[in-house]
């Protein structure tokens, strides 16, 4: 063969090698995109990327209070009963059903079999019995949110006598008085059931290798970036979840994550500012998704640090805050003021109570009669993160610190990381500071005691406040079956809590999500966090 031949041989092939590689890398490129396949379909996307504004602190449910734990456990953890899709009625969940006994004190729950967790141990009555065991033997600092039953085991106002399993499906909870939301309180985020094995393997590690008997599994947490969830192919719901992968990256600024969502790098994302709402509008690829309101962002005044332990100057900053003027700005519409610490939507709200009025003069003399006539200085933290009921906080607090200067209060803004954020809050290191709440579980119970209760100081009551009627009032409202009777006593709480002002409550939102066109059957529940069990592409 002369050389010219040789030459062209060798081309011909070269060019077959280089075509075959780049049909290999196409074909590679589709799978992880969603193009082409072989046979000329369309393969179905299968990895959501879900764009929010801050990163989770702990990855075990019960060890926090924040929503941005929640909004990933939710989709690893399942609780005994569960919520509605999108509301909080009661529905089976790791119990396919229940009885109650006639005084209200004995409930008896059957649970699913064949439930298995992500690392192949059996979910049963013991591992129920476990988790309520490892709860009530803590304390405010390990598991805040059990204080929900009460207090904790050796605490006078704990509500579970015990729980036991009767056999290998069937478990009880003997009570020690009534306590009416117990149902609701059960289907909360933090009362997912962990598997005991890998609560004994990880101890205080679980709160990064958690294990639940939920739609999805567990891969990896990369801090202040992404955590990764991979479905579970074990799952015990006929066809689900849809989704094959969920990560969750943090994005810290609301528009650099709109940018994100309409550059295609992530397909979800939650802290919209409303006034980004006509530009997600008018992008025919982008859709809106209106989370249900059930919440209440609020500056909260620490009532243990001078000033602000004088009701007097509490009442003036309440006078001086133009919530009005804040929303306008800041909510585009999709929020309304907040007068008391719940919203409206919950029942036992109180609409007889009239809201401290915007009013310059009444709160300079409100300061003068507490003998602060020529104001003083003070600290107001605002949050690092977006919040589906506050948006905006940075911006929210320099029209609260321009009006504070109005009457003498000279407001240094100050802020930290999210988890320091919330730990000083907690200890009660802030004078004034801004923070939120999304309803757990629609009961007023969650909003009154949880947030404002003496027992609650140290898990989610930040202002520190306490008052003996209160306590008295919302532990006869927990005991109380009648529910005509307990709404009554709740809107005594909230006369008594409107007198003292612990709180400038600010505003009730409708948190605003953005998604690519092509998510389906995302349904935003009103507790803030909700399973990604049935969202696709379509």
């Amino acid at each position: 063969m002369n050389t010219k031949n040789k030459t062209f041989k060798w081309l011909l092939i070269t060019l077959l090698a280089i075509s075959m590689f780049l049909v290999g890398c196409s074909s590679k490129s589709n799978e992880k995109t969603g193009g082409k396949s072989a046979n000329g379909g369309q393969s179905k996307k299968d990895t959501l990327v879900y764009g929010r504004g801050g990163d989770s602190t702990s990855l075990d449910p019960i060890t926090t209070t924040e929503g941005e734990a929640f909004k990933v456990t939710e989709n690893i953890f399942e609780t005994i009963v569960e919520y509605g899709d999108q509301d909080t009625t009661i529905n089976p969940g790791l119990a396919e059903k229940w009885e109650v006994s006639e005084d209200g004190l004995t409930y008896t729950f059957h649970l699913r079999k064949g439930v298995k967790f992500h690392d192949g141990t059996d979910f049963n009555a013991d591992a129920v019995v476990f988790n309520f065991n490892r709860w009530m033997n803590g304390n405010d600092e390990k598991f805040p949110y059990y204080s929900m039953f009460g207090g904790y085991k050796n605490d006078e106002g704990h509500v579970i006598k015990e729980v036991k399993a009767v056999d290998e499906h069937t478990v009880q909870f003997v009570l020690k008085r009534p306590q009416a939301p117990f149902l609701k309180n059960l289907a909360m985020s933090p009362f997912g059931i962990a598997s005991p094995a890998a609560v004994e393997k990880y101890g205080d590690d679980f709160r990064s290798h958690p294990v639940g008997t939920g739609p999805f599994k567990f891969v990896e947490w990369k801090q202040n970036d992404t955590i990764t969830l991979e479905k579970n192919p074990d799952y015990w719901k006929e066809g689900l979840p849809k989704l094959n992968k969920i990560i969750f990256r943090v994005i810290p600024e609301n528009t650099a994550r709109l940018n994100a969502l309409a550059n295609g790098e992530i397909d979800v994302m939650d802290g919209l500012n409303n006034s980004d709402e006509e530009t997600v509008k008018s992008n025919p690829n982008l859709q809106i998704i209106e989370r249900p309101s059930m919440n209440v962002g609020y500056i909260g005044l620490t009532t243990t640090r001078k000033p602000l332990d004088n009701k007097l100057v509490r009442q003036a900053i309440n006078h001086a805050v133009d919530k009005k003027a804040i929303i306008d700005a800041f909510y585009g519409g999709k929020a309304e003021v907040a007068v008391n610490p719940m919203p409206p939507s919950i029942e036992g709200y109180n609409d007889a109570i009239e809201d401290y009025p915007y009013d310059l003069e009444k709160a300079k003399a409100l300061l003068k009669e507490a003998g602060f006539e020529n104001g003083f200085e003070i600290d107001l933290w605002a949050m690092p993160v977006a919040r589906p009921y506050m948006p905006e906080a940075q911006k929210v607090a320099e029209v609260i610190q321009e009006s504070l200067s109005k009457i003498g209060i000279k407001a240094k803004i100050q802020s930290v990381d999210w988890a320091t954020y919330l730990e000083k809050a907690t200890k009660g290191e802030f004078d004034m500071f801004m923070l939120g709440w999304t309803g757990d579980n629609g009961d007023a119970d969650n909003f009154l005691y949880t947030l404002l209760d003496k027992d609650s100081i140290g898990s989610n009551n930040y202002t520190h406040y306490s008052n003996d009627e209160l306590h008295e009032v919302l532990i006869a409202a927990q005991t109380e079956t009648d529910q005509a009777k307990r709404n009554e006593l709740y809107k005594k709480a909230q006369e008594i809590i409107k007198e003292d002002a612990p709180w400038v409550p600010l505003v009730h939102s409708t948190p605003l999500l953005a998604a690519s066109k092509d998510v389906v059957n995302y349904l935003p529940h009103p507790t803030g966090s909700e399973a990604l069990t049935k969202v696709e592409f379509k």
